[in-house]
């Protein structure tokens, strides 16, 4: 139930220091009867940073969380939400996603100017145009930025929401240097509403797709050495150009090279680097090589972690973990036997995020290849029944997550001046009877509507990064 108080009111220090805050930041768009204030009294509140707290209250003003905690005063023309018998958690992050993204990323220039490079004409895909070589720069857009892309009249987005996730790390998905991840607020009218940091993160895939029209990278080698070749061009590039910028008479200017001027530029401002591996080889190799391209870089998929949790701890690298855990096609053949490994593989996957947990490895959950939102949670469950604590699990899709991305300071927990990202819920999070009741984005409440039992679900295609024998 919601009603307004109306009552004389007077703001201890720490509400007003958060007000303050709040009038400095625009407020996103509310619902056209909403009030710029809200209060849920009365809840089990799970702050994720601090202990949970029994029949307290979360405050909301203009966007921001104002207070939190069992006795918080209530501001006059607050809407206060009954919390009664639910329970409040900071808003679920995926962080890595294509949601609110175009579903096929445009035709992609082959490469920047100054290198040999021709475009890919925009009525041919780029797969089908060959490259004569590493100078072609093939599969590399790192000036591509998911913001830039945002399409907030995706439908995946009111269907990621009412599943509970409020923020999401997108990004372009095509190529070894796709581009640029930007972390996003799941709600808005505008693009603009909805960037949390951009850019946040540059990209990167060492996973073959078989060549780029028959030519070059066609072999790991092959993309190993290019994508190293790219990283090496980009740190020359960096360093000539400063020296051309501090002594230019004389002397011949640098090439321009979008390529080398947007991965350097990614580079110096410190963007985490996010490095595909998936099996334990893809993860020791990673941890081998990603070093010489970036000193901070984030591995995701991850689903053999298992059996390297040791080493990426050693190497202090966080990790992104694929939900979508390895399983048999539905298409696959009744009578092919799959190998032992591969059998090992699908059994267990779901453990890895505990033993990431055991050896101190911090890690988040995304869920590539996953079209139904609530499948996450429950897939997240699946790591609980392995061995995962539910509070880790729970830290993994909030604060862990904010953590690696780099907004911990606005986003993952339930704090006075943090972004009011909420979700509220019946019952436990990871309980499949669960119903998420009412999701809070910058502040904006979503009631979550109860929907009709959904279709069998059909085949959803090979799982991601399926090891092979």
């Amino acid at each position: 139930m919601i009603h307004r108080r109306r009552h004389a009111f007077v703001y201890p220090g720490i509400v007003v220091l958060a007000l303050a805050l709040a009038a400095l930041i625009p407020a996103q768009r509310a619902a056209a009867d909403d009030p710029p204030y809200f209060a849920i009294k009365g809840a089990r509140i799970v702050p994720v940073s601090g202990p949970v707290i029994e029949d307290g209250t979360v405050v909301i003003a203009k966007g921001l969380i104002a207070a939190v905690g069992k006795d918080v005063p209530i501001p006059p023309e607050a809407w206060v939400i009954d919390g009664k018998g639910l329970t409040v958690y900071p808003g679920l992050i995926d962080a890595l996603s294509d949601v609110g993204l175009p579903s096929a990323t445009p035709a992609q220039s082959a490469g920047g100017a100054g290198r040999g490079a021709q475009p890919t004409p925009a009525t041919v895909p780029a797969q089908q145009t060959p490259s004569r070589g590493p100078e072609d720069r093939p599969g590399t857009t790192p000036w591509l930025v998911g913001a830039d892309e945002l399409k907030p009249d995706d439908k995946r987005i009111e269907q990621w929401r009412n599943a509970g996730f409020t923020t999401a790390l997108v990004a372009p998905t095509r190529g070894f240097f796709p581009g640029q991840g930007a972390v996003v607020n799941l709600a808005g009218e505008r693009a603009s509403e909805m960037v949390v940091k951009s850019p946040a993160t540059l990209n990167v895939s060492l996973q073959g797709t078989g060549g780029f029209g028959g030519g070059f990278p066609n072999s790991l080698m092959g993309i190993l050495a290019y994508v190293h070749q790219v990283f090496v061009d980009t740190a020359w590039y960096a360093e000539a150009s400063a020296a051309y910028e501090k002594h230019p008479n004389g002397a011949n200017r640098i090439p321009y090279d979008r390529t080398e001027r947007v991965v350097s530029g990614a580079v110096r401002d410190r963007e985490p680097v996010l490095v595909s591996a998936n099996s334990a080889n893809q993860i020791y190799r990673a941890l081998r090589m990603a070093p010489q391209w970036n000193p901070r870089f984030v591995l995701y998929g991850v689903q053999e972690g298992y059996a390297a949790a040791d080493a990426i701890a050693a190497a202090k690298v966080p990790v992104l973990v694929n939900l979508r855990w390895p399983e048999r096609s539905r298409d696959a053949d009744p009578d092919q036997e799959d190998s032992l490994r591969v059998l090992r593989f699908r059994d267990r996957a779901p453990s890895t995020p505990a033993a990431l947990a055991k050896a101190g490895v911090p890690f988040a959950f995304y869920a590539e290849g996953i079209a139904n939102p609530k499948d996450i949670v429950r897939n997240a469950g699946k790591a609980i029944a392995a061995g995962l604590s539910a509070d880790a699990a729970l830290r993994a899709f909030t604060l862990s997550a904010a953590e690696i991305l780099g907004v911990a300071d606005r986003l993952g927990s339930i704090e006075p001046g943090k972004i009011a990202n909420l979700v509220i819920t019946d019952g436990d999070i990871f309980n499949e009877k669960t119903k998420v009741k009412i999701v809070f984005v910058d502040g904006q409440r979503f009631v979550v509507r109860e929907e009709e039992r959904p279709p069998q679900r059909g085949p959803q295609g090979p799982p991601m990064g399926e090891v092979q024998p």
